[in-house]
């Protein structure tokens, strides 16, 4: 009688394996729950997970695929690679979408329409139209910006000094001229006198009256902007 219990107990202790059929329907509800696709050594260490020992997975897969209930495919690394990135850059772009939906809605608070938000929009283009108008007549004033009348007052004094410069180099060759060829005198004051503009396809001649130039003096138009800030006050 004790040895009768005994292996009835030993029995009852042993867990008993999972059929085939079992195995079977265990795998697919790996891919059923991801919805993803495995490489054969990713379904190997799943298996034992669900009670399915990694030797038999690739038998219980590939009666998956004769029964054509699961695909089978060689692919490369590499595309497995890429499809992961994209899936990655996707659940990124979605999570952004959803933070740039609430910052939009976080924008938009404050900004409902109302009577008040529509009178300061009508006070800012006001604002706006008068800036333009000032902007436009301080434009017409432009002659007296102290920054453009210095700039134009040095551009005229190396004018100035370029144009008695080239006087000195005139003088400097009617003197040379003068000196090389006494004989020749009276030669060249009539080529002096027949000097032609190239620019102005006229003859300036070189006349007694040609002298070195003289700087005008300079009239200071500060106070004129002083002014007219004093009238607008």
């Amino acid at each position: 009688m004790n040895e009768v219990t005994s292996i009835s107990l030993v029995a009852q202790s042993k867990k008993r394996g999972l059929s085939l059929e079992e195995k079977r329907e265990k795998m697919l509800q790996v891919f059923y729950d991801s919805q993803d696709f495995y490489l054969l050594k990713e379904l190997e260490k799943l298996g034992p997970k669900k009670g399915v020992i990694s030797q038999s997975v690739k038998d219980v897969i590939q009666s998956l695929v004769d029964d054509d209930l699961v695909l089978k495919d060689k692919i490369g690394t590499s595309l497995r690679t890429v499809y992961k990135k994209l899936d990655s850059d996707l659940q990124s772009s979605k999570k952004r979408l959803v933070e740039l939906g609430q910052q939009c809605d976080a924008l938009k608070k404050g900004r409902e329409e109302s009577e008040e938000r529509e009178e300061a929009l009508r006070e800012l283009k006001a604002i706006e139209q008068k800036y333009n108008e000032l902007k436009e007549e301080m434009g017409q004033f432009a002659d007296n910006d102290p920054a453009a009348f210095e700039a134009m007052k040095q551009a005229t004094e190396v004018a100035h000094a370029a144009a008695n410069r080239w006087t000195d180099n005139i003088f400097t060759l009617r003197q040379w001229c003068s000196n090389n060829f006494p004989q020749a005198k009276e030669q060249l004051e009539h080529m002096y006198d027949e000097v032609l503009n190239s620019e102005a396809n006229i003859s300036v001649g070189i006349t007694d009256d040609f002298d070195y130039l003289e700087l005008p003096a300079v009239v200071h138009l500060g106070p004129v902007g002083d002014q007219l800030l004093e009238g607008d006050s």
